[in-house]
């Protein structure tokens, strides 16, 4: 896949602008976001990312784009989960409604740059070593195991002593809020990452995706306020979906060092398109089993 200069350059000058915009909105008019004003914000930053997929489409063609989009669903799919331990964050730390904005546009900023930093690492590592696939891929199923189970929820964070360290040296509740999240975004990266290099080894992609997956969190945070309890079949659709990018990792790890057949059986490739639907398939399930789910329960 050739990713042009120009290309590059007009996807970050994109990426940067609304980062500026978002950033400088919330700054200008800070105020305790209400469902409605989150939801209208949420489709316009989905729509943005749908916009970006044609413009690639066109551009560097359908597989780029294809492969944009099953990352930035996957990302989005995980930033959703993400921003139910920030509401667990800022709750047992008392950060004030007022400050909510700038903590989530600082962790926004955070989580940016410190996949920028994994996705530079990781590009290195695959690029030298295909068989790195393997691990990543156990991982990922470990994780999808760990969620399945019912792991990753609210009891998952707790302050630590990083941040017991700052907090005895009489550090700002916002201060301590914006050193947890940070802590946080690392901790998040170690899974996001490797499950965006399941479904393309470009970094273009991989950065744009995770880019737009973080666009918008502010708006959709406040969103998630009013459905943290209807999402209740999150955690099991991210568990199916991590499973199958580690299952596909491992059989590209396979194919990378020529383990093509298990005896007279061939193994398969996983192509983008199916990726695709299987992310698409999975989360429309989802959200769906939720909704039928708290229907039934009556909230």
């Amino acid at each position: 896949m050739n990713i042009s200069g120009q290309v590059w350059g007009i996807s970050l000058g994109i990426i940067a602008f609304l980062l500026i915009f978002d950033f400088v909105n919330a700054r200008r008019k800070p105020h305790e976001v209400k469902p409605l004003e989150a939801a209208l914000w949420t489709i316009f930053y989905i729509v943005l990312a749908l916009g970006f997929a044609i413009y690639l489409s066109q551009e560097v063609g359908a597989q780029a784009s294809n492969e944009f989009l099953a990352g930035w669903l996957t990302e989005y799919s995980l930033s959703i989960d993400n921003l139910f331990i920030f509401i667990i964050i800022f709750g047992a730390l008392k950060l004030p409604k007022e400050r909510e904005q700038s903590a989530l546009m600082a962790g926004i900023a955070l989580a940016l740059f410190f996949r920028a930093i994994f996705i530079g690492i990781g590009a290195y590592v695959i690029h030298k070593f295909v068989a790195v696939f393997f691990l990543f891929g156990g991982f990922l199923l470990y994780t999808a195991f760990h969620l399945g189970k019912g792991g990753g929820g609210d009891d998952d964070w707790h302050e630590g002593r990083v941040l017991g360290y700052f907090k005895k040296k009489g550090l700002s509740t916002f201060g301590l809020t914006i050193i947890a999240l940070g802590i946080t975004d690392v901790l998040f990266a170690v899974d996001s990452i490797p499950a965006i290099f399941g479904l393309t080894r470009e970094p273009f992609i991989v950065f744009t995706a995770n880019a737009f997956a973080l666009m918008g969190l502010r708006q959709l945070y406040f969103l998630l306020g009013a459905l943290a309890t209807r999402l209740v079949y999150l955690s099991k659709g991210l568990a199916v979906i991590l499973a199958f990018i580690g299952f596909k990792l491992i059989l590209e790890a396979a194919h990378g060092v020529h383990w093509d057949k298990i005896g007279s059986f061939e193994l398969p490739h996983i192509g983008t398109n199916v990726s695709l639907i299987v992310i698409v398939s999975v989360l429309s399930v989802t959200a769906v089993a939720s909704v039928l789910k708290t229907r039934q329960s009556g909230d």
